[in-house]
């Protein structure tokens, strides 16, 4: 983890002509847009695999009609289909677990204070009045909520807030148009694991939301990671899934 913290180290050093004080927080969003690129192809896979399912629902559609009254065939009828145009009933899950090592590696790094048992230097810089070592409770607490560590936050919360309604706007139109496809509101319960997708498909436009308490207790540098990564992800849905 000590080569990353280094790299983003230098990255703060490229920048710091431009940004002064808060060139390690532009390294650290500069860094995660970096990371966030090198696992885009495994969005492009997942979003070619979710509209290949998509394209399949109306024929899934008719074989439910056909074969209503016999749940094993139906099941059987659909696997089939499934293999013969070569789509995984859950080809989107793998490219979004894969990308878990890359959050946890970077979200660990800006919220340890030590790296190798040396100081995490990276949290002894600022963004703009706000430490980035520091939280919303720190700043609440030197100066209160419009203090200029307090309004970093402020600022921060309204970019999260804003990102999350699009992205629930996005997961609600993408839902409405693969229900639309399939003639019907829920998930297919004769595809392996299709009903527990669709209950997180559910679930999932309310989850950034959650992100305004992660920014919230988490040091200001895992938050702009948290930030930056969330609002990478609604922008590349919009790209991928229009």
């Amino acid at each position: 983890m000590s080569v990353f913290a280094t790299l983003v180290e230098q990255l703060a050093d490229l920048l710091r002509p431009l940004f002064g004080l808060s060139a390690a927080a532009a390294a650290i969003i500069a860094f995660t847009a970096l990371v966030r690129l090198l696992v885009h192809p495994l969005s492009r896979a997942a979003a070619r695999g979710q509209k290949a399912r998509a394209a399949l629902q109306p024929r899934i559609a008719e074989l439910r009609r056909k074969h209503g009254k016999n749940p094993e065939k139906l099941q059987k009828a659909v696997l089939e289909l499934h293999a013969e145009e070569k789509v995984s009933p859950l080809s989107g899950c793998l490219p979004s677990l894969l990308q878990l090592p890359a959050f946890f590696l970077l979200y660990h790094l800006f919220s340890s204070g030590t790296i190798g048992g040396e100081p995490n230097t990276l949290l002894t810089h600022q963004l703009l009045d706000a430490p980035l070592g520091g939280r919303w409770a720190d700043a609440l607490g030197d100066g209160g909520v419009f203090s200029g560590a307090g309004l970093v936050y402020l600022g921060l919360f309204a970019v999260v807030t804003v990102v999350a309604y699009v992205s629930y706007r996005l997961s609600r139109r993408m839902t409405e148009a693969s229900a639309a496809l399939a003639g019907t509101a829920g998930a297919d319960p004769q595809v392996p694991g299709a009903a527990a997708m669709g209950g997180v498909m559910k679930v999932m436009p309310f989850m950034s939301f959650l992100t305004l308490v992660t920014v919230a207790v988490v040091p200001l540098a895992a938050a702009l990671y948290v930030v930056t990564s969330t609002t990478w992800s609604v922008i590349e849905r919009s790209v991928l899934y229009r």
